[in-house]
């Protein structure tokens, strides 16, 4: 049995997602973080970073979302989430969250997360304003040379999807023109259409929620 330690309105609903999708034993850990649970002595000792999501495994514990995105799939291969078989799909897979992890992700965490980066209040609202210029032009190269089809990957939903999909649902509140970016709106409600994302959502999406 694992465990998934999870915050609504954060990066752990693309773990969670992929959890769900393949079936996997586990069980889920709400992170308060209107009540600073993720700087709890108890829950830095199980992750010293003091973020969401972490995976507690009989073989220890996950962070980062590429990380455990990768671990779920290759842990239950005949969901086929991952395309394991194929070294370049699956390097272009990491590539591709690997961007969503580094840049993308970053560049939404400049809105309300600047004291990371500075400590003058003066480079945290220049960081804000940044925010939908930075985002515009990351989706945009998504949207002009990273979603092969339907899917991220074509005609195969993979991790990519549902790490995407987490990621895309902030576009708004992150001051972006969604009319630049037609076939990222698509994938995003052909998303939120998945009676799997649909359930998932309803049921967790309601918890506690990340004031950051």
């Amino acid at each position: 049995m694992w465990t998934l330690y999870f915050t609504p309105d954060t990066i752990a609903l693309a773990s969670l997602l992929t959890l769900e999708h393949v079936g996997a034993p586990f069980r889920i850990e709400i992170v308060d973080f209107t009540k600073n649970a993720q700087r709890s002595p108890e829950y830095l000792r199980l992750n010293p970073k003091g973020r969401v999501p972490a995976l507690v495994t009989p073989s220890g514990t996950l962070t980062e979302t590429p990380a455990i995105l990768q671990f779920v799939a290759q842990s239950f291969p005949k969901a086929a989430l991952v395309p394991f078989d194929d070294p370049y799909l699956f390097a272009e897979v990491t590539s591709f969250n690997s961007y969503l992890c580094g840049t993308v992700h970053i560049a939404h965490a400049h809105r309300m997360r600047g004291h990371r980066w500075a400590d003058d209040p003066a480079a945290w609202e220049a960081m804000r304003k940044k925010v939908p210029e930075a985002l515009t032009e990351a989706f945009s190269l998504i949207e002009a040379g990273y979603l092969r089809g339907p899917w991220v990957m074509g005609e195969r939903l993979s991790v990519c999807d549902y790490y995407l999909f987490t990621i895309a649902r902030w576009l708004e509140v992150d001051g972006v023109d969604l009319g630049k970016l037609p076939r990222v709106v698509e994938h995003r409600a052909r998303m939120t259409a998945l009676p799997l994302a649909q359930r998932v959502i309803a049921q967790y999406e309601s918890q506690p929620r990340s004031p950051f």
